[in-house]
């Protein structure tokens, strides 16, 4: 039996209804980023580059958490598992970004107790299995994933353990929105919001952005329909002349969001500045730790000391991440940098472009 509300955002007959009517949508040339990363691999799996009138131009936008996530914390992560009685959990996507002179994987490789871990929560559970140790769990990731990584420090606060600890590196969608529009050398018409970040947000987490800029937003969801219909209505937005804010993910995303997993989330974090890797410190786009949860804030528990970063020479990734340039725009693509051996973090990531790239593209 297909699986409700997938085999119908499939249907080969309603996506060409759909790029018939964005064909009929004559306009000129736009620039549309898909901010999420699964969005940008979800588009290269369906082959809706290829099927696009060659007015519509897509855009990988920062929204690759691993990929986004600044050379210093990546740096931090390493440094804090040559530390003799941590133990780094982590999710395994992170394990082969590259820092300025290792990875974790390297790290773990020569002999570092770095494990790969499913939720923030496999982290409390080990933290709880080996009170002679530390166990450090790197927060990455945007408000898709902090309420689960708050709720694992709210659980370990209540089971009194001394011994579990957060990097936080999370960060904010809506802000790196509004650092993208004040960079004169990025030029987008529109906006494909991300589907998970908007479950937790809602259409309500974009209002302040859109009432700011009045630029062209839609949430989508992930599968072919859902990105399709997307771009009609950005496509028809640009058309009119009128920008809205609207949500082609009604099934999944709702205008006040997930309220529950807000209060979570900022009962444990709150907003930062921080820096992303390609666009530079934006205001109160991170998530830091709260006053009251700083027993179990690794930044707070263990003074690393670190030199300052430095990129992959030559990579490209952050000019990526913000749209200026493609992979395939990357000295390094496919040449020295590969999946297998990769060179900088957007090759690295499932969702990162330059991966979907390698993958996807003839």
């Amino acid at each position: 039996m297909p699986i409700k509300h997938l085999e119908e955002y499939r249907d080969s007959d309603l996506s060409r209804q759909l790029v018939e009517k964005i064909k009929r949508i004559r306009s000129k040339k736009l620039r549309l980023m898909e901010v999420c990363g699964t969005h940008t691999v979800s588009i290269f799996r369906a082959g809706i580059r290829s099927i696009l009138p060659d007015t519509i131009k897509l855009l990988s936008g920062p929204g690759c958490p691993v990929c986004v996530t600044d050379q210093r914390e990546i740096d931090a992560f390493i440094e804090l598992s040559k530390i003799d009685d941590v133990i780094i959990t982590t999710f395994g996507d992170l394990m082969r970004v590259p820092g300025t002179l290792a990875s974790l994987q390297k790290e773990r490789a020569d002999g570092r107790d770095i494990r790969i871990v499913y939720s923030a929560m496999d982290a409390v559970e080990i933290a709880a299995k080996n009170p002679n140790k530390k166990v450090v769990f790197p927060g990455v990731g945007f408000e898709t994933t902090a309420p689960t990584i708050a709720a694992a420090m709210i659980s370990a606060k209540k089971m009194q353990l001394e011994n579990f600890f957060v990097y936080s590196a999370l960060k904010l969608i809506p802000p790196a929105l509004e650092a993208l529009m004040s960079m004169e050398a990025v030029k987008i018409d529109g906006f494909i919001l991300p589907g998970h970040v908007s479950v937790i947000i809602g259409l309500n987490g974009y209002q302040p952005f859109f009432d700011k800029y009045k630029i062209p937003c839609v949430i989508s969801g992930f599968e072919p329909v859902d990105i399709l219909q997307a771009i009609a209505m950005l496509a028809g937005q640009l058309k009119t002349g009128i920008p809205k804010l609207e949500n082609a993910y009604v099934r999944a995303v709702t205008i006040a969001g997930n309220r529950r997993a807000q209060e979570i989330m900022m009962n444990v974090f709150q907003p930062v500045d921080v820096a992303w890797r390609g666009i530079g410190t934006i205001p109160q786009s991170g998530l830091g730790i709260r006053e009251n949860y700083i027993a179990h804030n690794a930044e707070a528990k263990f003074d690393i000391k670190l030199p300052d970063p430095e990129d992959p020479k030559g990579c490209a990734c952050g000019q990526i991440l913000i749209g200026t340039r493609s992979p395939l725009e990357c000295p390094l693509y496919k040449n020295v940098c590969t999946p297998m051996d990769p060179v900088g973090p957007c090759m690295v990531s499932s969702e990162g472009a330059c991966a979907a790239y390698y993958r996807y593209h003839s």
